[in-house]
């Protein structure tokens, strides 16, 4: 009776192991559980990249549209030539903020406004003006600093800070003869959506140079404040507005 006993528990413990064998109802749940971290770091990743390449190309964007601007603004004079004030230069860099206000540019990074002019065969740095909370090296100019007073004054009491160019090495940027360029520099703090962790180091701080050659006969021999004078944002300050 206990061997007839034990050889039925015997058959079915065998019968409920044969059941377990040919079971498979959690087969897709077990697939899920494995392949789930793979799958979300690859979205992760995708998303955090995809986000990465947007903002570089919205960074760009906003330097190409600074120096377009700068590049244009002026009060036209009776002579066709346009005469550069601190309220042109303002709306230009408020029109760079509002671009960029979605993100943050002014709260996370820095934006320098350059002329970089060519008078008497030599390259002058002749004004700056800067937007942006960010301090430091890897926030300020790159490429030199102007004189705190120039541009204020005529030529040539304030020439400006002597420059070979701007730009990167293999990128230097002059001046054509008897003009200027508007020269922007952005530095700014990428914010991931995700976590950095998913962002390359290397890439958290972005750097965009964009240039435009002046447009208009612009009268560069000074920067004209008329009453009521507008705040002048040299580099000294750091400011989000």
């Amino acid at each position: 009776m206990t061997t007839t006993r034990k050889v039925g528990r015997a058959s079915r413990f065998a019968a409920r192991l044969r059941r377990f064998e040919r079971d498979r109802s959690g087969l897709a749940l077990i697939e899920f559980a494995i392949s789930l971290p793979v799958v979300m770091a690859l979205g992760c990743y995708g998303a955090e990249t995809a986000n990465l390449v947007l903002m570089n190309e919205r960074i760009n964007q906003i330097g190409l549209s600074l120096a377009d601007n700068a590049s244009r603004v002026g009060n036209m004079q009776s002579d066709n030539s346009s005469q550069l004030r601190e309220i042109d230069i303002n709306d230009a860099l408020t029109s760079a903020r509002i671009q960029g206000s979605r993100w943050n540019v002014t709260q996370n990074g820095r934006i320098t406004l350059s002329s970089l002019e060519e008078h008497d065969g030599k390259q002058y740095i002749r004004w700056q003006r800067c937007l942006g909370l960010k301090k430091g090296a890897n926030y300020d100019s790159h490429y030199g600093f102007a004189t705190a007073d120039s541009g204020i004054q005529p030529w040539p009491a304030a020439p400006g800070t002597q420059v070979t160019g701007m730009g990167d090495a293999n990128a230097v940027v002059t001046a054509p003869p008897g003009s200027g360029v508007m020269f922007v520099e952005i530095n700014y703090d990428y914010q991931p959506i995700i976590g950095a962790t998913w962002v390359p180091s290397t890439t958290m701080l972005m750097h965009y140079n964009s240039v435009f050659v002046v447009r208009d006969k612009r009268a560069f021999s000074q920067i004209f404040n008329p009453s009521p004078e507008a705040t002048r944002y040299t580099c000294d300050r750091y400011t989000a507005t």
